[in-house]
């Protein structure tokens, strides 16, 4: 079965090892892999980075994995990563860990949202 995996990435640049591990996950010539990196409308793409910096790094990264790199401003974060991956079929999705108790609240909220798939943290 081939898989379709979702790396979701954050406005830090450690994004780049989850990416990684995406292409780790979907290596199988059938696989496909999708960075997706949603934004609140008023949040910068990167902390650090102006935007275009931001995009270019992230574009770069992901071109030298063979990811599709999809990137969204968004009021709700949580219903724009669940509704792109009911979309694209998403079968695993690769996320960070925190030590925050509100980024546990937000893997909660998208695992109980998408139960029918396998979450990697």
């Amino acid at each position: 079965m081939h898989k379709n995996v979702l790396v979701c990435v954050t406005q830090q640049k450690t994004c780049e090892s989850l990416i990684r591990q995406g292409a780790e996950l979907s290596k199988n010539s059938e696989d496909n892999l999708y960075v997706l990196h949603v934004v609140n409308e008023n949040d910068k793409f990167l902390y650090d980075f102006s935007d275009g910096d931001a995009l270019e790094y992230l574009f770069r990264i992901t071109k030298d994995v063979g990811a599709e790199l999809t990137v969204k401003r968004s009021k709700d974060v949580i219903k724009t990563i669940v509704d792109f991956a009911e979309e694209m079929e998403i079968t695993h999705v690769v996320l960070g860990s925190s030590r925050k108790e509100t980024a546990n609240n937000f893997t909660s909220k998208l695992q109980w949202k998408l139960p029918n798939i396998e979450f990697i943290i």
